[in-house]
């Protein structure tokens, strides 16, 4: 792969990206009471992840690009304890779905200690 210059070219944010859109996806099957609970932090946490991988890429130091890394690892987190909290609530749909969402995040857990990897050792 060459050289990567705007944040839609990572595949972390790529996968991320995803991430968001099965959580609306999945998200628009709760309860109306949730809508301004738990259905409003898990989207907000989902795109807190993509939203801090593309801030980050633009970042100049290496301080700066860590810490929005950091925060897209601490909102995927977050999210991954919504996820439990929303099968266990019967929110969720099928299990091969909840498969395909901790799949995702799987990925792009590992993906995000992959970047913050890179950015440690060539910046």
């Amino acid at each position: 792969m060459g050289i990567i210059k705007k944040f839609e070219d990572l595949l972390v944010w790529k996968k991320a990206h995803e991430l968001v859109l099965k959580i609306y996806e999945q998200t628009r099957k709760f309860p109306s009471e949730e809508k301004f609970g738990l259905i409003s932090q898990m989207r907000r946490s989902a795109v807190s992840i993509a939203a801090n991988i593309s801030e980050g890429f633009k970042r100049k130091s290496k301080k700066d690009k860590m810490n929005f890394y950091n925060i897209a690892q601490s909102s995927l987190s977050e999210l991954k304890y919504y996820v439990i909290l929303s099968k266990d609530l019967g929110y969720l749909g099928t299990e091969k779905e909840i498969e395909i969402l901790n799949k995702i995040t799987g990925e792009v857990e590992r993906m995000l200690v992959g970047l913050i990897k890179s950015v440690k050792h060539y910046t």
